[in-house]
């Protein structure tokens, strides 16, 4: 068990909590959520040892180990990845470490037996001859596969180092487990296997995530943190959003029953204050007014952004036709003769782990980069927006918000921009940051704002729900889901997947598509869709022969 007691952060003036109080007990999952700038990852901080608060403390039952989902993606570079895993439980690594100084030695003294055998007896007791095959296998079901287990940290890409460290984490069934944002970066397979994986473990789990599909699957538990305290409810996400709805919706009631009381008395009290006969019925209803008491229903901190794509023309029946599509990136064929046909009512989301493809796929549509066999055309009644999965180069430049999103604008106006900046919760002063310094999350709703604005009736999206709260991802799932124009785009987001998209597509590693009109939870359960990677997955390793 891991409990905060009467927990108090400040910073500066303002306290990020206050007098919190709350226990996570063995064989729970807890999602944590609450508005951005609520202080989820801060309190994650907290409950590691990381972060000092300052008033109260943090007690874990003794004896139990704690483990956490480190963000310091560069910190094992000089560590083999196998033993980066391991790490995870720092004892048995020291273990190793100290056994092989041990064996190592030229002359190995009676002394140095001794050690070695105690050292022995607690590697067995760990169950530290399994644990490189553990280590092993938490890479395997995350898709780092088996030849890059031998490979430096820095050998390896930014999303499969992000899966490595998840695996430390994961690592030697610690007794309290922290992850914070766990399945960012993480591909869907290996966001399903985790799910799985999380669902089957039998000790303490707090959880901080965006992704609602994710958390209504693993948590038994929320913790809201709202006004800095944090509510405990039992219960998936969406069993606390229906509970905190009600909730709120009861205070309603109850206060306007409490108003129409009041009012009541009032009256009689003003009708017959002065009256001789009924003084004593007016001031028996005056100490029952004073008794009445309204509850106080504070509205939440979280703010939903508002986000409406509106083409500015209708879309025909010629959306976009793909013929033959080749494309090899850094030696490697990622599109392998694409061809496909978009209609006017297609909302296509890409799956599946090759993401390579699916990014050059949406660079090549929007005239980034040009394949290296293959055509496409997009109808003539098409105007498209595009959301790039890298939007550095978009925002590496001196403008203020206002006028980076005016250079896309119909109208040039200010009021006009701003609008629209609003919309997207940039308000008043807002509007004249720099568009360089914006944090991760505002540089989304600044390319959501630019996407409004143009109103196109193409909207691409490559991976648009990382770095937004909860909030934006709902107001941009039901934007999507409201817009009349055609959709393509990729997410980690199952939700945003399964409400959204009528087709899917998923470019397999041998560059080939499986194309299907259908939901997403259906091509998921789909014997004929396995076949189909199945039997690309052979062609390709007969290729490869």
């Amino acid at each position: 068990m891991i409990s905060a007691n009467n927990v108090t952060l400040r910073i500066g003036k303002k306290a990020l909590f206050e007098d919190v109080n709350i226990k996570f007990t063995e064989g729970n999952c807890y999602g944590l959520i609450g508005a951005n700038g609520a202080g989820k990852s801060t309190f994650l901080k907290i409950l590691t040892g990381q972060l000092e608060p300052s008033k109260g403390d943090v007690t874990v039952t003794p004896g139990q180990r704690l483990s956490f989902l480190e963000q310091d993606h560069f910190k094992y570079d000089g560590c083999v990845v196998l033993d980066t895993v391991i790490m995870g439980n720092e004892r048995l690594y020291q273990i190793m470490k100290e056994k092989e100084a041990i064996y190592a030695k030229e002359e190995f003294t009676e002394e140095d037996g001794n050690k070695a055998s105690e050292l022995e007896a607690e590697f067995a007791d760990m169950n530290g001859w399994e644990a490189e095959s553990d280590a092993a296998q938490l890479l395997n079901g995350l898709g780092i596969p088996t030849e890059l287990h031998g490979k430096m940290m820095s050998e390896l890409g930014g999303s499969e180092k992000v899966k490595v460290l998840l695996a430390k984490a994961l690592f030697g069934n610690p007794d309290i487990l922290l992850l914070d944002e766990p399945t960012n970066h993480l591909d869907l397979d290996a966001i399903a296997w985790l799910e799985e994986f999380l669902i089957n473990f039998e000790n303490t789990v707090i959880v901080v995530s965006h992704d609602r599909y994710f958390l209504n699957k693993v948590c038994t538990h929320i913790a809201d943190i709202d006004y800095a305290k944090i509510q405990l409810y039992a219960g998936n996400y969406d069993f606390w959003y229906e509970s905190s709805q009600l909730l709120i919706k009861q205070m309603k009631e109850a206060n306007k029953k409490k108003e129409e009381k009041i009012k009541e008395l009032q009256e009689f009290i003003q009708r017959f204050s002065a009256n001789a006969s009924k003084s004593k019925q007016a001031t028996s209803r005056k100490r029952a007014l004073e008794k009445i008491e309204l509850e106080e229903i504070r509205p939440s901190s979280r703010k939903y952004p508002y986000i409406d794509f509106r083409p500015a023309r209708e879309i025909g029946n010629e959306v976009l036709r793909v013929d033959g599509i080749s494309k090899t990136v850094d030696g490697v064929k990622v599109l392998d003769n694409i061809s496909f046909i978009v209609g006017h009512d297609d909302k296509i989301a890409f799956v599946g782990a090759n993401e390579l493809a699916t990014t050059t796929l949406f660079k090549i549509l929007t005239g980034e980069i040009e394949p290296d066999e293959g055509s496409y055309k997009w109808g003539i009644t098409t105007s498209q927006a595009y959301f790039p999965k890298d939007s550095s180069a978009e925002f590496d430049c001196e403008d203020t918000i206002v006028d980076w999103l005016t250079q896309y604008s119909p109208d040039p106006d200010s009021t006009y921009v701003r609008g629209f900046l609003g919309r997207m919760l940039f308000a008043g002063d807002d509007g004249v940051k720099k568009v360089k310094v914006l944090s991760g999350g505002e540089k989304v709703r600044c390319l959501i704002s630019k996407m409004m604005i143009m109103g196109a009736n193409v909207l691409i999206f490559d991976d648009p729900t990382n770095h937004l709260d909860m909030e934006s991802i709902t107001a941009l799932n039901n934007g999507v889901i409201k817009f009349t124009g055609v959709v393509l785009f990729t997410s980690h987001d199952h939700q945003f997947i399964q409400t959204t998209a009528n087709r899917i597509m998923e470019i397999v590693p041998s560059g080939q598509l499986i194309d299907k009109v259908t939901t997403y939870d259906e091509y998921l359960e789909s014997d004929e869709m396995a076949r189909k990677r199945q039997g690309f997955a052979e062609l390709s390793a007969v290729d490869e022969d």
